[in-house]
């Protein structure tokens, strides 16, 4: 999974016209290291998805502006608009984030 370089990268990426999943974690975060876990299985599953993380501390502009209160968070894009948002509580398993996924498969 690609990691996000900067804002410009970052807005490239949300900017295209298929579901862009970004992915915002912290290197100290518990349940980051958690969904590092399983995460590679779950992008396997939806390849029609492009993947990228974000690390919360680098960018917390990004953070703040599209509302990331926790940790781990999944947000998806399409052409520039944030779609759906799985929150940092409801992020904690693989069930959780398959569910969250395949409303959007």
């Amino acid at each position: 999974m690609e990691v996000v370089k900067s804002v410009e990268q970052f807005n490239e990426q949300i900017a295209q016209d298929h579901l862009t999943v970004e992915i915002f974690t912290t290197t100290w975060c518990p349940d980051c290291k958690r969904l590092d876990m399983f995460i590679d299985e779950i992008v396997a599953e939806h390849p029609d998805k492009k993947w990228y993380k974000v690390d919360k501390d680098e960018f917390p502009e990004l953070a703040e502006q599209y509302d990331v209160m926790g940790i781990p968070s999944l947000l998806l894009y399409k052409n520039g608009e944030k779609v759906a948002h799985l929150h940092s509580a409801h992020a904690k398993t693989p069930d959780q984030v398959r569910a969250f996924l395949n409303e959007w498969a």
